[in-house]
């Protein structure tokens, strides 16, 4: 009796999956109906321009199609090897039955109700369980579980492991798979028959070469979460994709069209002296935000009276030389402290927009495609974006078999030998200044060096907002000589030594330097024997 109730239960399984094979084959064929008006349209002239049209059209739905058929056969071939799961699960069940004489706890379930809907309700209760359309609570900044970025060629990861690549083509296969799945599974989306009924989108098809970047992250347990950012109808409009893969088929969470262009970001530079670095940083500026963004302000808080004509002179300079007005100077006479001038320089903002803060140092180097990044990962009320920043090595320690180092832009490159993702560093990021004020900003009772970031960062972590923690490849930390002064207490002064030897070189660099001598008299002594 058992048995053949089992055997009609696989049987309605079997009939549902060919059910829904023939939906999703009836799906295809009418999306692949051609649009006989528009057809008509284009051949009326008659002439070779309007042929050549009609055959570009054909070929560009031709392509789209192909991706929406390999989309379909890779959801038919998920669904065929679930369904040989669900039986041997079946199978393994009715032998525990006939061993025992009892009925499994398992079957029971599935005679109850079918296995699809049970399937639909783990689907959506592991997505409700993640952190995906909502921030949740955690204790501290280290159960906090980092983003990896991504492109089509490349993999930005904190999580180096035996490589201690922090950028790599990905060397598991089943890696590339997963990601190029995840590109795949949003084309199918973005180019499926539902994106013709949105008025509000005018490009017609989408290609991985629309692909911007992308962001993963995978909870055990859970799922895996996929953020991914496809080029839109101009150079500041974007299609965000919010996807979610339960350890099974990905499912579609979110579809967004961010446009960026309105999104004002207002950089928040403390600053002391330095007056070359300054001078730098506004090189970068002038090149990054006045020639190629044009969408941000410039806050300057500075401590002291100091060099403040020097500084004074280089801003006047710059809104000579380029039109570009956008600036505040805000003087403090006072001991520097970087919470404090972070904390006025969010508060001094009198206009009504909620505005973009982006809290940076003057020796941090960016690029136009991290204020991007920056517009896209923060949202009010619902995402702050804390990036890690890769942070460069002492030159002359790289480059010591080189008379001079090379020019700046060619140190800026993502390498294991050239620096490091500065995971410890949470003094960078980018939240809206509603949200900065609501979670009650800065401890001002911290004065000098270090430790009022991470207080932010936990206060972020402690609310309901989302923290997007990922590397950046377009934010670097240019090396500079770090004095950590005898006044400063002793927690503080030995947080600030550690940084001062990680940022010298690498593992292997310095290992060299301490072995220098035995390294050399070994290559004497070669040389002698030979």
């Amino acid at each position: 009796m058992f048995k053949r109730w089992l055997l009609a239960l696989l049987a309605r399984v079997g009939l549902i999956v060919l059910g829904l094979g023939c939906c999703l084959a009836l799906a295809y064929f009418l999306a692949c109906k051609p649009d006989s008006t528009r057809h008509s349209s284009l051949w009326s002239g008659g002439s070779t321009a309007s042929k050549e049209r009609y055959q570009a059209l054909l070929q560009e739905r031709e392509d789209s199609h192909k991706h929406y058929v390999n989309s379909l056969n890779k959801q038919i071939s998920e669904l065929k090897e679930a369904l040989g799961e669900r039986t041997q699960q079946l199978q393994e069940a009715l032998d525990k039955a006939k061993v025992k004489g009892i009925l499994p706890q398992g079957l029971e379930s599935l005679k109850k109700r079918p296995a699809q809907t049970d399937l639909k309700e783990f689907f959506r209760s592991q997505l409700n369980q993640a952190e995906v359309l909502s921030g949740v609570k955690v204790s501290s900044e280290y159960e906090v579980i980092p983003y990896d970025a991504f492109t089509l060629q490349r993999v930005y990861q904190l999580e180096t492991g035996l490589t201690k690549h922090p950028e790599e083509r990905p060397v598991r296969k089943d890696r590339r798979d997963e990601l190029n799945g995840a590109v795949e599974s949003a084309l199918h989306v973005l180019n499926g028959p539902l994106q013709h009924t949105d008025p509000s989108r005018r490009k017609t098809t989408f290609s991985p070469a629309d692909f911007i970047q992308g962001l993963s992250r995978s909870e055990r347990g859970r799922g895996t979460v996929y953020e991914l950012v496809f080029k839109g109808d101009s150079p500041r409009d974007f299609t965000q994709l919010l996807l979610f893969r339960p350890f099974a088929p990905v499912l579609k969470v979110r579809s967004d069209r961010v446009d960026t262009s309105r999104i004002l970001v207002n950089i928040i530079v403390p600053l002391s002296k330095r007056l070359d670095t300054f001078r730098q940083f506004m090189t970068n500026f002038r090149r990054v935000c006045i020639q190629q963004d044009g969408r941000v302000h410039l806050t300057v808080v500075y401590f002291g009276r100091d060099q403040i004509h020097q500084i004074k002179a280089i801003i006047d300079q710059t809104t000579r030389e380029t039109r570009f007005r956008s600036f505040t100077l805000i003087l403090l006479n006072e001991e520097f402290s970087r919470g404090r001038g972070l904390e006025v320089g969010a508060r001094a903002w009198k206009r009504t927009q909620n505005v973009l803060l982006f809290f940076c140092d003057v020796d941090i180097h960016f690029t136009a495609e991290f204020l991007t990044s920056c517009r896209l990962n923060a949202e009010p009320g619902k995402k702050v974006y804390y990036p890690v920043l890769f942070s460069q090595y002492n030159p002359s320690v790289i480059y010591s078999n080189l008379t001079q180092p090379p020019p700046l832009q060619q140190q800026l490159v993502i390498e294991k030998e050239s620096g490091f993702w500065r995971d410890f560093g949470f003094g960078m990021t980018c939240q809206y200044r509603s949200d900065f004020l609501n979670i009650g900003g800065f401890d001002r009772r911290i004065t000098g060096w270090g430790l009022e970031d991470v207080h932010l960062y936990r206060k972020y972590l402690h609310s309901k907002l989302m923290v997007i923690r990922a590397p950046s490849r377009g934010l670097f930390h240019l090396w500079h000589e770090k004095k950590c002064a005898d006044q400063l207490p002793q927690d503080k002064f030995t947080m600030c030594m550690q940084t001062k030897a990680l940022s010298e070189a690498s593992h292997g660099q310095l290992g060299a330097l301490l072995f220098r001598q035995q390294i050399e008299a070994h290559s004497k002594l070669q040389k002698g024997k030979s």
